[in-house]
């Protein structure tokens, strides 16, 4: 077997698991949460629950990864050989896959919609929730966009850690905040720029409810790509001196800090046209805000290319660097499971994975009416993957390095040896053996119920 790569440098590890957490749900689902769940109130719970949640099993899957140095399923029978905690690397591989079928097929949207917006197609007078809903529901554009997409990650996986992903994410995360940084300043000059961040920064703690909260932890949990398998994986190519606790601490603020600042750019724009609301839903990046750019860039046409067209690339990026993740978790396996290059190995994931998108992406024109419990492929995928997969892996990783691993070993791992300090680390066991199970539990209660 071909000796296994490492990431090349402590930039590259922090920037390559940060593309991991960012994603489609910063941008997207992140302001959506906010604009339902009383602006800045929803944003301090969200903080807390990163800090007792997100952080802690973020490092719980760090030091499994790096650990084993194998893929997640390898590195659970490493760690309990011949137990059934196998299953959580398992599920963690396969939540992986099932994710990237469906997510690859949002993020050909994204491109899409970035071309459109660069021939200007977004700005001009019609009904964009047609616009958008003719488009999805045809069988072969949206496919193309989709393919292309999965081609442009192939491509950087199948050149490997360093050269692929370490690579590319170091180009990659610092466009990312380059273009969150250009449009939360054009943002700030719109004319609903004080009304919008009023709305973000003025806490509505009336609409807080026990709901918000559960909201705030499953944004929270989703957000930062946990139980999917990734972060255990790229934890696989950290060397020894990879200082854990900073890198988990580190990729967190990007990740909350990228999900923030994406409020800043979307609710002064939302609130620069009149009768457009800032919780629109899953629609407000597709449907909203090109009738926001269309409206407010109406009379300075050049400016509203620049806008659309930075923040559709800055979608682009988001769900590109996330992809890069899901495909790699599940490349690795195949690679060290299979005795499969590297090469040959992402090309076999890529071609499954687009075959499932083929079945996803239909789902909204063609195969619209054929449902199973009610949902369609793509939703029946969704549901499976955010609603029981991954809450239920969350779980059981707190579990398993809460009770059944080594103490001594969770402590080594967190502290490189005992060489680097960390003093919270009774408190740290204390939340993945009891708080965070909890949450889990009651975020995973939520979603089935919801």
């Amino acid at each position: 077997m071909t000796e296994r790569s490492n990431f090349g440098s402590k930039l590259g590890v922090v920037l390559a698991s940060a593309g991991s957490a960012v994603g489609l749900g910063n941008v997207w689902r992140f302001p959506t949460e906010v604009g339902n769940n009383g602006g800045a109130a929803f944003i301090l719970i969200y903080l807390l629950c990163v800090l007792a949640v997100g952080v802690p099993v973020m490092m719980s899957e760090f030091l499994i990864g790096r650990h084993t140095n194998a893929n997640t399923i390898t590195a659970f029978s490493k760690l309990a050989p011949g137990k059934w905690w196998r299953i959580e690397g398992v599920a963690g591989v396969f939540v992986a896959f099932l994710i990237l079928s469906y997510y690859t097929i949002i993020s050909g949207w994204t491109l899409y919609y970035l071309v459109q917006s660069l021939k200007g197609a977004l700005l001009t007078d019609q009904d964009y929730s047609v616009y958008f809903n003719s488009f999805v529901s045809e069988p072969f554009t949206p496919l193309l966009y989709a393919i292309i997409f999965m081609v442009m990650t192939h491509l950087v996986i199948a050149r490997g850690v360093q050269s692929g992903i370490e690579r590319f994410s170091k180009i990659m995360m610092p466009m990312l905040l380059l273009i969150i940084g250009i449009l939360v300043v054009c943002s700030f000059g719109m004319p609903g720029a004080g009304t919008g961040l009023r709305f973000l920064l003025k806490p509505d703690f009336s609409k807080v409810t026990a709901s918000v909260v559960l909201s705030a932890m499953g944004q929270a949990f989703f957000s930062l790509s946990l139980a999917m398998g990734c972060l255990c994986t790229y934890a696989s190519y950290f060397t020894p001196d990879t200082k854990l606790v900073k890198t988990a601490v580190s990729v967190c603020s990007i990740d909350t800090f990228v999900a923030v600042l994406s409020g800043f750019i979307i609710f002064p724009a939302v609130f620069s046209v009149p009768n457009v609301s800032p919780d629109e839903g899953p629609g407000l990046v597709f449907v909203t805000l090109p009738n926001v750019f269309n409206i407010a860039f109406h009379s300075i046409p050049v400016l509203g290319y620049i806008f659309s067209g930075l923040f559709y690339m800055l979608l682009l990026l988001a769900a590109l660097t996330s992809a890069m993740s899901l495909h790699e978790s599940v490349t690795a396996y195949v690679i060290e499971s299979w005795g499969i290059p590297r090469k040959k190995a992402s090309a076999m994931v890529s071609a499954s994975c687009m075959t499932l998108g083929v079945l996803c992406s239909l789902s909204f024109g063609v195969l619209s009416d054929f449902t199973i419990c009610g949902l369609t492929i793509f939703g029946l995928f969704d549901f499976c993957a955010s609603k029981i997969i991954m809450p239920a892996g969350g779980l059981i990783i707190c579990l398993f390095v809460g009770w059944y691993l080594d103490r001594k070993l969770v402590y080594n791992e967190l502290t490189n040896c005992d060489t680097v300090p960390f003093r919270l680390f009774r408190f740290y066991i204390f939340l993945v053996r009891y708080v965070v199970p909890i949450a889990i539990g009651l975020i995973f209660i939520n979603e089935l119920l919801g």
